[in-house]
């Protein structure tokens, strides 16, 4: 597990936390955070719609290419299915 600097808010019924159920709890997070944050999962909640060539691009590895593009043409929009 790799360390990474993010502000999280937990919040708990108890008033007071152990530091050490605070530490799993916190490790908990931000396990659960890394996996739902991967770029696998990114291209499948996503869409690319090309208005260049009047497309929309579903296909994961489709939208994982231009996601990692580092210049990517005007008019070239992400859209979240959601």
């Amino acid at each position: 597990m790799h360390s990474s600097n993010r502000d999280l808010l937990l919040l708990t019924k108890k008033e007071e936390l152990h530091p050490e159920e605070f530490k799993r709890e916190i490790a908990f997070l931000s396990k659960l955070l890394d996996s739902s944050e991967s770029l696998r999962n990114f291209c499948i909640a996503n869409e690319v719609i090309n208005i260049n060539s009047y497309k929309i691009i579903q296909k994961p590895f489709l939208v994982e290419k231009f996601a990692t593009e580092k210049y990517l043409k005007p008019f070239i929009f992400f859209f979240n299915k959601n």
